[in-house]
């Protein structure tokens, strides 16, 4: 990011400077395009305070001469070339207008743009925070389940075969093909032991339209459904009587997912080291109380479970990292040697699986690598105690 800056006593010896746009007329003068101002950037949606966005969130952008503007621009980090993203705008008012946070922009400053050369100064700095995981589309597909003579025909569909308790939510669609709205049931079965945990009833559905559900990992509100394989299934009925169904009661293919509690945080090729790398191994003046993963750096970290953010700092020995309190665990999740500070605040909550830094060498680290600790309650270095986490390492890595 270049800084921009104008000089008084450019303009008043006629130098041409950013922003003065002059073309001679016939009389000899010349046009000025006015500056536009930005006074606030503030977020709007996906927020995480005033300042603070997530990537895919929206901004609102607050001052003076912005009817024209054309272009505003994500700075970035001045420390960083080559990361500035430009969004194009339109704004109906001169004074704030809404823009959309690419996914591709980094934290940093904004500016507005009339044209090349028409540009304001840099706005106050936003933080842009790593997006969630994202969601996968449903390809509906006719339904192989039982159904009577005459009865509708039903097309589903679901966004992925693997979720994460307090990850992206799953989505399960349906198309009810009828001549008329149809009364559906939509349930969602655990599979070993063909419990119901979930159920939907919309009344009669639109047909020939496709129809959505999203399930967010709790089988009732508060309470976490347990790890396993679930399976949706929907029973719709036409006007006679007649049902179908998208599945058969013992099909645990279609429209299935395996649901786990945890995702292995380090996502690309890793190893678990040798036995200096383990938990309990020596080290000078103290034993080792987490589990060393080493992995090339900058390969993306992700959170094993949700939960709040405790700390995020730097310390000689440590390096970039950061403490995670797990949701509904009782489990206090470190990571260390982080390539950079994360993003995230204390205070900030995150999705299991979602991106919260990269694997680096900071602090007293040979080689890059994730050192990685769990603390029983109450918490790291608040009465709690560390312990071996390398057994929920590989079983996360075994399903991730």
């Amino acid at each position: 990011m270049t800084p921009r800056t104008r000089s008084v006593a450019a303009l008043a010896l006629g130098l041409a400077v950013p922003g003065a746009a002059s073309a001679a007329d016939s009389t000899g003068g010349t046009d000025y395009t006015p500056l536009p101002d930005i006074s606030r950037v503030e977020c709007v949606a996906l927020c995480s305070g005033s300042t603070r966005v997530q990537a895919g969130g929206t901004l609102k952008v607050t001052g003076k001469r912005l009817r024209q503007v054309q272009t505003v621009v994500f700075e970035g980090s001045e420390a960083t070339t080559g990361d500035n993203v430009r969004v194009g705008v339109a704004p109906s008012s001169t004074r704030r207008f809404r823009v959309k946070v690419p996914y591709s922009a980094a934290s940093g400053p904004l500016t507005v743009r009339k044209s090349k050369t028409v540009t304001s100064e840099p706005s106050n700095s936003i933080t842009i925070l790593p997006p969630p995981p994202p969601e996968r589309s449903a390809s509906l597909t006719p339904s192989t389940g039982p159904r009577d003579p005459g009865a509708p025909q039903l097309e589903t569909g679901i966004s992925t075969g693997k979720a994460f308790f307090a990850g992206t939510k799953v989505r399960f669609s349906y198309r009810v093909n009828d001549d008329e709205p149809v009364p559906v049931t939509i349930e969602l079965v655990r599979v070993d032991d063909d419990a119901v945990v979930r159920s939907w009833n919309p009344g009669p559905v639109e047909p020939n339209s496709v129809h959505t559900i999203r399930w967010n990992g709790k089988a009732a509100p508060g309470v976490k459904a347990s790890a396993g394989r679930y399976v949706f299934r929907v029973t719709a009925q036409s006007s006679d009587g007649a049902l179908a169904r998208s599945s058969s009661t013992t099909d645990a293919t279609r429209d299935a997912f395996d649901f786990y509690a945890h995702i292995f945080p380090i996502r690309g090729p890793h190893d678990f080291g040798n036995s200096g790398a383990r938990f309990g191994a020596a080290r000078s003046g103290h034993t080792h109380q987490g589990q060393d993963t080493f992995a090339k750096c900058g390969t993306k970290l992700v959170a094993a479970r949700a939960g709040r953010v405790q700390f995020n700092q730097y310390h000689s020995a440590a390096g970039y990292y950061i403490v995670i309190d797990g949701y509904k665990t009782n489990i206090d999740y470190v990571y260390m040697h982080l390539q950079s500070r994360s993003p995230f605040h204390p205070g900030d909550r995150v999705q299991t699986g979602q991106m919260i830094g990269r694997v680096g060498d900071t602090g007293d680290a040979v080689g890059c690598h994730l050192h990685f600790e769990m603390w029983s309650a109450p918490g790291w270095y608040d009465g709690g105690h560390p312990f071996d986490p390398l057994r929920y390492l590989k079983a996360w890595d075994a399903w991730s």
